[in-house]
């Protein structure tokens, strides 16, 4: 097949959706499909690069902002279009709501082939904190926005249970064909990075950790829509209770970030709880492998990326409870589904009290990462864009579609 990728953020950009792009990328031309990139210019940037891939299209753009690493793009629709043509597109698959998303809609109308979309955002957790004045807008404002985004799309991939019930929902799309195929891990580029016992040991020393100190890793965006705030409360309570040998990790970049620092100053903790910024993906297995335990308190997740990470390093995950961590997240076996912020704060106790308990949910983590491997996305991708072009311009059968990637 020649797939076409939408996306108004991709390399160099870091962050999961670039992930998710780069390996889905990846895997379908491992598999022998002809796989194109349409994307947004960021060589502006400092850390920008000129892309000299035939295979990817970049058009010109500026930062979206809001507090996000995405792009609005201005799509040339007349050079993309003959872009398509040149690769003999076939299927166009996007992941993004923006201009590009609409860009992808129009040009597989002109072409005459389907444009399918992955939802990677809950917009309704995310517009409050980065909108201007966003906690004055009425969801259901948002829900018309989003309902107006995709309701043109021929079929939509969730990537959660969570992003699946949104979307079946009756003010929402319940119509549009859809399946669910979660995100994906590159296990074997994440195990290929091994560090010796003294490499890790040399980076714990780096940001002032013992060897014989307990280590709490969240990695993510920090953002309010992370309930990072609230997951720092935690931690505080948590070094207060557990003694000197419990340290704190923050890996990631956000708008909150400076805010952070300032109440851990306040806090008088700035020696138990670090923050790296941001840290290249190249790096991120040190941190995963040095640290005891993986948290977030977030409720805001389409399908975390960085908890895939964490089941692959084999690290006991405490989460806030919520629904798209129920495939990953398996209570009391690799980790603990909490109700509130105390009963977090008293199972993280727990894990740093009982290594035992700490090595078995590891190992258990580990197990249940194998079903997300980047093949097994592959295959059922593959599968969901063979029922799409066999059905087309026809209705999909939603049932059918479900039973096939299900059987992969």
């Amino acid at each position: 097949m020649n797939i076409a990728l939408f996306s108004d953020c991709y390399s160099p950009t870091k962050n999961g959706v670039v992930t998710v792009v780069m390996q889905l990328r990846t895997i379908l031309r491992k598999m022998g499909h002809h796989v194109v990139v349409v994307t947004v210019d960021t060589s502006k940037l400092e850390n920008g690069v000129k892309d000299n891939d035939p295979c990817v299209l970049r058009t010109p753009s500026v930062p979206l902002g809001l507090g996000t690493d995405h792009f609005i793009g201005f799509p040339h629709k007349a050079k993309i279009l003959e872009f398509l043509k040149t690769h003999h597109v076939e299927l166009i698959h996007s992941h993004t709501e923006f201009v590009i998303a609409h860009a992808a809609k129009v040009l597989a109308k002109t072409l005459r082939i389907p444009a399918i979309v992955t939802t990677h955002t809950m917009w309704e957790d995310f517009y409050p904190y980065y909108i201007p004045m966003g906690k004055l807008i009425p969801v259901r404002i948002v829900r018309k926005l989003t309902k107006r985004i995709y309701r043109k799309f021929y079929a939509m991939i969730n990537v959660s249970e969570k992003a699946h019930r949104y979307f079946k929902q009756p003010f929402m799309l319940p119509n549009v064909p859809s399946a669910i195929i979660p995100n994906a891990v590159d296990t074997a580029a994440f195990e290929a990075k091994k560090d010796t016992k003294a490499d890790l040991e040399e980076t714990r020393r780096t940001w002032g950790i013992g060897k014989d100190d307990t280590l709490l890793l969240f990695v993510g965006r920090i953002g309010e829509e992370k309930r990072v705030f609230e997951l720092l409360d935690i931690c505080a309570n948590v070094l207060r209770r557990a003694g000197s040998r419990v340290k704190v990790l923050f890996v990631g970049n956000g708008p909150a970030l400076t805010e952070m620092k300032h109440t851990v100053r306040r806090l008088e903790l700035t020696e138990k709880i670090i923050f790296t910024g941001f840290l290249s993906w190249d790096h991120l297995h040190t941190y995963y492998a040095m640290s005891d335990i993986f948290v977030t308190a977030s409720l805001s997740e389409m399908h975390s990326m960085t908890i895939l990470e964490a089941m692959i390093s084999a690290l006991p995950i405490v989460v806030r409870d919520d629904v798209s961590f129920h495939d990953t997240i398996s209570d009391g076996q690799n980790g603990f589904l909490t109700a509130s912020d105390a009963e977090m704060e008293e199972r993280i106790l727990e894990l740093i009290q009982d290594s035992g308990k700490r090595r078995k949910f590891g190992k258990k983590s580990l197990e249940m990462s194998r079903k997300f491997s980047l093949e097994t996305h592959g295959k059922k991708t593959e599968a969901f864009y063979q029922a799409v072009l066999e059905s087309y311009p026809g209705k999909l059968d939603e049932k059918k579609l479900v039973e096939r990637i299900n059987a992969v």
